[in-house]
Order: C-alpha cells, then sequence, then structure tokens
C-alpha cells in the first residue's frame, strides 16, 4: 500500500515568503514612482555629465606632475570621477525629506497604521529609486568618459562582485542616514538644520569633491572607521578602481556591512522611541 504524505509549509517560512513579495511589490512601485520623471532623468544625467568633465580636469591636473596622486594613477582617477558621477544618483546623498514631511504634516499616522514597518517601506522604495537610477544616471556618465579620456578597467575577477556589493551597502548606509535626519522631525519639527547638516558632510567627507585619500593618513583612517560617510561613495569608487589590494577591498566592503547593520538597527530604534512619543503627544 502506498502512503500519500501532504507537506504544509511552517507559519514562519509563510511570513518570510510573504515579506518578500510584499518587499519587491514595494521596490516596484518605488521604480515606477521614479520612472515618471523622465525629463528630471535626463536633465540629472546631463548636469552629471558636465561636472563630470569638470572634477576630471581638475583631478587630472593634480596628478599631471608625479603621474601618481595618493596612489592613484590618471586612468584610476578618470575612473574614480566618472563612476563617482554616475553613484551619486544611485546613492542619493541629498534631497529626501518624504518622512519629514509626512511627520510636520501629520501623514506619517497613516505609516503607522500600515501593516509593514516604515523603515521596511521606504527602504523598499528607494531599493526602487536607486534601481532606476542605475539605468538613467549611472549608465550615461559611465559611457560618456571613455569617449573622451583613457579610463582604468578593472583586472581582477573579484572586482565585479565586490563593486555590486559595495554600491548596494553604500545605498542601504546613505538610506540609513537621510532616515535618521528625517527622524529629527518628531522633536524638531524642521530638518533644514540637520539636512544643512547631512548635505555639507556627506559630500565633503563622502568623497564626491576629492579622493579622502588626498588627506594624511592619521586624518582619514578614523574618519573611515569612525563615521559612515566614507562609505557612501569613497568605498565602492576604491574597491572600482582597485586602489588597494584585494584584501583591503574585502576589508573596506566589511567596514560597509557594519555601518549598515548598525544604522538599520539604528533607525527602527529612533522610530519606535519616536512612536512612543506620539503615543505621549496624543497623535
Amino acid at each position: 500500500m502506498a502512503w500519500l504524505t501532504a507537506t504544509v509549509a511552517s507559519p514562519q517560512r509563510i511570513n518570510v515568503i510573504l515579506w518578500f513579495r510584499i518587499f519587491r511589490v514595494i521596490a516596484a512601485s518605488g521604480f515606477r514612482r521614479y520612472a515618471t520623471y523622465r525629463q528630471a532623468a535626463v536633465a540629472g544625467a546631463l548636469v552629471n555629465t558636465v561636472f563630470g568633465f569638470l572634477r576630471c580636469y581638475v583631478l587630472l591636473a593634480v596628478a599631471q606632475n608625479a603621474g601618481v596622486a595618493a596612489g592613484y594613477d590618471p586612468a584610476q582617477l578618470v575612473t574614480f570621477v566618472w563612476a563617482g558621477q554616475g553613484l551619486l544618483a544611485v546613492v542619493l546623498l541629498w534631497g529626501w525629506t518624504d518622512l519629514a514631511d509626512r511627520i510636520r504634516t501629520g501623514d506619517v499616522a497613516t505609516d503607522l497604521l500600515r501593516p509593514v514597518h516604515p523603515v521596511t517601506s521606504y527602504l523598499a522604495v528607494d531599493l526602487g529609486r536607486a534601481g532606476y537610477a542605475l539605468l538613467t544616471r549611472l549608465v550615461p556618465p559611465v559611457l560618456v568618459g571613455p569617449l573622451f579620456f583613457d579610463v582604468y578597467l578593472p583586472t581582477r575577477w573579484a572586482t565585479g562582485p565586490l563593486f555590486a556589493l559595495s554600491v548596494l551597502l553604500a545605498v542601504l548606509i546613505s538610506f540609513g542616514c537621510r532616515f535618521l535626519v528625517n527622524t529629527t522631525a518628531y522633536w524638531l519639527h524642521d530638518v533644514r538644520g540637520p539636512m544643512i547638516l547631512w548635505t555639507l558632510g556627506s559630500g565633503v567627507l563622502g568623497g564626491l569633491y576629492f579622493p579622502l585619500r588626498f588627506l594624511p593618513e592619521w586624518c582619514y583612517v578614523p574618519l573611515w572607521l569612525a563615521t559612515p560617510f566614507p562609505s557612501l561613495l569613497q568605498a565602492p569608487l576604491d574597491v572600482l578602481v582597485e586602489r588597494d589590494p584585494v584584501g583591503i577591498q574585502v576589508g573596506i566592503v566589511g567596514v560597509q556591512i557594519a555601518w549598515a547593520v548598525l544604522l538599520l538597527g539604528a533607525c527602527r530604534t529612533v522610530q519606535r522611541r519616536a512612536e512612543r512619543r506620539l503615543v505621549i503627544q496624543g497623535g
């Protein structure tokens, strides 16, 4: 006699599968949302390309006499600039105030009634935005740069996967920082001050204006370990141009992982404390 047995998925497995489906749907909605702004994407890509020429000529002038600047040869500096111009919109260092605006207007109460945690929902939307930016804002500068300059192409097989992981972690870290800056609206009700500090700090200390390796070692090493800013742009760009051996590349990505876990955990903690504050206020 043959016995037929039926296997039923455990509730935990069903919940995990459902969570991933919801996350995917929200991320897809974020992709579609930002895909509607086509003219803004074209204008942004054009602006990033123009500034790419300016930054490229400045950094090449720095390395012109010595041939190498802070360990970067001219081709590596060119790749650093053009990939950085493309990653700027992917990482999105500033300009996001969706959560702060909803806190100010009181619409955040609707977010708290939804079955998805606010950190999860906003993160999914941001990943959808980053996916769209990869296609519309990263590709144009990366294609334009090699037409006018000699670029550096990675030679190690591990660089590609490490760079992709580093970019993903940079997006997560950037989201964590921006979410925390936005949550200051729970207490301040006006985030213009924290937003200005975030804009200045992320640009200067993130490697946007110049490679942080141009600074003395006693300055950029503590900065790299003690703050999340170098993990935004400097880290993925250094991985891409193979500025360091493979071991240090892996270490750079490891630092990014630590910051991503720490910041996302801080986002959930701060959000939980803010929800208690809203209850105390009668919101």
